[in-house]
């Protein structure tokens, strides 16, 4: 591993530790500069192709999704952490169907109904960009679908 510092390759392994989210957060120090830097492994596993609407492929974006999560959490007290979480989650969902292809509906669907359980405006956000929820009563008729009237 080289050091980030001074770009030497004469590092040693410090400590190790389980970050939570199936990764290892190793704790580094150069042997030529003396500083000290962390670095995090995590496995690389393969996640289907999505197949979008209009019939394109593309790879899974956990970039893209977190850019429309945090798009529905602006100025919600949704803490960065869950929503990486969520994120998690729906990735390791989609890895365990154990198929190449699977439709951008099934990841909004895995993504609509965590969200619903992390923040309901939230949820009314991205479902109306997702549903394509064109007027006020298709986006009353989710919240009274949401509220279970």
């Amino acid at each position: 591993m080289k050091c980030p510092y001074c770009g030497e390759d004469k590092t040693k392994v410090i400590d190790t530790a389980h970050d939570g989210r199936g990764g290892i957060r190793r704790r580094r120090v150069c042997q030529v500069c003396d500083n000290r830097f962390s670095t995090v492994e995590r496995a690389i596993l393969a996640t289907p192709l999505i197949v979008k609407r209009g019939g394109t492929r593309e790879e899974f974006s956990r970039t893209k999704l977190m850019a429309g999560l945090r798009l529905a959490c602006e100025k919600r007290a949704v803490a960065a952490a869950d929503l990486e979480r969520l994120i998690d989650e729906v990735e390791a969902e989609l890895q365990q169907m154990g198929v190449e292809e699977v439709n951008s509906r099934v990841v909004g669907d895995l993504v609509m109904s965590k969200l619903k359980l992390l923040d309901q405006v939230a949820y009314i956000r991205f479902a109306t960009v997702y549903l394509r929820l064109q007027d006020l009563a298709a986006v009353q008729a989710e919240i009274n679908r949401l509220l279970g009237k």
